[in-house]
């Protein structure tokens, strides 16, 4: 709500200009202190009490606190209205509660940065670890050093502190910075002489930057500092790196971590010495790689999708048809978004997989088939397949033949999984069909029941990587519902999961969801600093056919909602990217162009089979409207009235244009003889 808190030092609370907000006597920064680190939780007022006053409270201590409470809402929403109650600072049964996202805290904003960075390559995790730590401004509610109901959080929070600078260290010594990394170390180590792997970390530092002797005295010293709380003999972590300096090798100074890459270096290198240059060995072994490439992360991600075309172009020069067959079919990353990041890839592959499965036959191996199928499926996402020119939204619906195959390839593969009793296979077909379960508007009950039973049987035969898609597609399904109380469940347990098996890109599409979730919930002011954020943040995320153009569908967000045209001053900067097609039509509808408007409504194409078509639907249905187009108007409102109970875009699990309901009202009344034409004059929508 434009706020921001501060725990990483003293408590402080700033508005959305960046000026810190005055509240108050100590005893307002101790509620509010308190109320944060309940991390959204309700504080009874009970507790408070017994927090505030540790030794005896006063006998009027519950009057007391609710004047601290009145005080701080005063503080932190000076322009709310009187009576009218806290948005921010609620009362909640028994007790408070403070509402506050995790990008709003300073302490929750240095957690997130810290698990994206343990996650990143070296240098960007130098980066991300530079992020999190200037975030702090001195001891956890400095304020508060001496005062019980802190201490677990500030002793937590020092503890991630403390490991966020050895693990920032360990990045730069795999960077080759090791010259930078002895200064902040020594100060560390100093500062914190009881921290083992600081030690070490620091005599690696100075090992590599050619300071042996310098290295060895630091493990002395450390051994001293040290002594009595490993008894009297070496510590293991310091034992350990004595023992790769004095014999000369190179390695991360910390475990595990720095073992696995030791691990994967010399693994790698004997790889390289025993398998024959251009053997299938190597074919084999990369197709394994870039799969597990593509979960990194957005670099991982982008560079799998690169590489991924040159191993399949390569696996088909050899003449194997079933080689091929099987680097084509090995590619089941779990795919989330129905719109595919490269059209032109997508189609390659498509034809690729087509080519293998024609090769191999009916006959051919049940197994590969069902995966060759399931590529067709999961590539031929939206329109990536389309081997003619789109249909236009004003015609009638027309059999499109490579939608036709593509469904038919998803049937497929399922069947064949399915049949062989094969859980990997039979995962990758349910993406397939995921993909191709857009075909008509108001589908998402279905792709809920998809997503159920993707997530059932990854948890039986524990696949987590699609376990992850199954809750998300459930995710995007449960928006489309607007059943958010088992969404936000779902995002939830993404959120533990993605973390647990190293999936960062999930978080994506959990962040998105909770950007919907508050405007949903508070509205189009409370979500739009959401989703300036998220805009900025998921840009170069390493999915284009997600991100590309999603300024503008947040921009039409408040047009769309409160059902007004567009102030086309506000989508002048934006990169309209692929939503191009439909958003034309009603900017010039909306500069009062109506010979033009309706020009490109003839012209304008219908939208992908995707997750978005009930949302660009109901674009068209609005600028049909205001320029009196009674064939898209038409075609539009048939559409959409299989969706009559979902959200417009909501099954997106990123933006919302409200209950479809509402849309198809205003198309009715615009068919009506006597139409309204007050809903139709502009009105100027915020950009976000």
């Amino acid at each position: 709500m434009g706020v921001e808190f501060g725990l990483l030092g003293p408590v402080t609370a700033r508005d959305s200009d960046g000026a810190c907000l005055p509240l108050g006597a100590p005893r307002h920064r101790e509620v509010l202190g308190r109320l944060l680190i309940a991390r959204g939780r309700v504080v009874p007022a009970g507790r408070l009490v017994a927090d505030l006053w540790e030794d005896e409270p006063p006998a009027g201590a519950i009057g007391a606190l609710r004047t601290f409470v009145a005080a701080l809402r005063r503080a932190l929403e000076p322009g709310r209205p009187p009576r009218q109650p806290s948005r921010l600072l609620v009362t909640d049964g028994p007790g408070y509660l403070l509402r506050a996202g995790r990008e709003a805290v300073d302490a929750w904003r240095f957690e997130d940065s810290a698990a994206r960075a343990a996650e990143a390559p070296p240098h960007a995790a130098v980066a991300l670890w530079d992020e999190a730590l200037a975030l702090w401004r001195g001891p956890v509610l400095a304020d508060f050093p001496d005062a019980r109901w802190a201490a677990a959080e500030q002793a937590r929070l020092e503890e991630l502190r403390l490991g966020a600078v050895e693990r920032r260290a360990d990045a730069l010594l795999a960077t080759g910075a090791a010259r930078d990394a002895v200064v902040d170390l020594r100060a560390h180590v100093a500062a914190h002489p009881g921290r083992q792997d600081g030690w070490a970390l620091l005599a690696t530092a100075l090992d590599r930057s050619g300071r042996r002797g310098e290295a060895l005295e630091s493990l002395r010293h450390a051994r001293r500092a040290l002594a009595g709380a490993y008894g009297t003999g070496t510590p293991a972590v310091l034992a350990r790196t004595e023992a790769r300096i004095r014999g000369g090798t190179t390695g991360s100074a910390t475990e595990p971590a720095g073992a696995a890459d030791g691990v994967w270096d010399r693994t790698a290198a004997a790889w390289d010495r025993s398998v024959p240059a251009r053997s299938r060995a190597r074919l084999h072994a990369t197709a394994g790689l870039l799969r597990d490439l593509a979960v990194t992360g957005a670099d991982g991600l982008e560079e799998a999708r690169a590489h991924r075309r040159e191993l399949v172009a390569a696996a088909e020069t050899t003449g194997d048809t079933e080689l091929a067959a099987r680097i084509i079919g090995s590619y089941d990353v779990p795919a989330v978004w129905t719109r595919a990041d490269d059209p032109d890839d997508a189609g390659n592959l498509v034809r690729a997989a087509a080519r293998a499965a024609a090769r191999l036959g009916p006959d051919g191996p049940p197994a590969l088939r069902a995966r060759l199928l399931s590529v067709v499926a999961v590539e031929s996402r939206g329109d990536a397949a389309a081997d003619a020119p789109l249909p236009r939204a004003a015609a009638a619906p027309a059999a499109e033949p490579w939608r036709l195959r593509a469904e038919r390839a998803a049937q497929e593969a399922v069947r064949l999984a399915r049949r062989l009793g094969d859980p990997s296979a039979l995962a990758f077909a349910l993406n397939g069909a995921f993909m191709q379960s857009c075909g008509t508007c108001g589908s998402a009950a279905h792709r809920n029941a998809l997503g159920a039973e993707l997530t059932r049987l990854a948890v039986d035969h524990h696949l987590p990587g699609h376990e992850v898609l199954g809750r998300l597609v459930r995710l995007q399904a449960l928006s489309g519902l607007g059943d958010f109380t088992a969404a936000d469940a779902e995002a939830e347990e993404i959120d533990r999961l993605a973390h647990r098996n190293e999936r960062p890109l999930a978080g994506v599409f959990t962040s998105w969801y909770r950007a919907l979730r508050t405007c949903e919930t508070d509205g189009w002011t409370a979500a739009r600093p959401h989703y300036a954020g998220l805009l900025a943040e998921t840009a170069n995320h390493g999915m284009p056919g997600l991100t590309r153009g999603a300024a503008v569908l947040v921009a039409l967000v408040p047009v769309m909602r409160d059902g007004t045209l567009p102030d086309p001053d506000d989508f002048a900067g934006l990169d309209a990217g692929p939503y191009r097609p439909w958003l034309d039509p009603l900017l010039l509808a909306a500069s009062g162009d109506t010979e033009r408007a309706r020009h490109a409504l003839a012209d304008v194409p219908r939208p992908p089979h995707d997750l978005l078509q009930e949302a660009l639907w109901c674009v068209l249905a609005r600028t049909a409207a205001a320029v009196g187009h009674e064939d898209v108007l038409r075609r539009a409102h048939d559409e959409l009235a299989a969706a009559d109970g979902e959200s417009a875009g909501g099954g997106s699990g990123l933006i919302s244009f409200g209950p479809v309901a509402h849309h198809l009202r205003a198309a009715d009344a615009a068919l009506s003889p006597a139409a309204p034409e007050a809903w139709r004059r502009p009105r100027a929508a915020p950009r976000p």
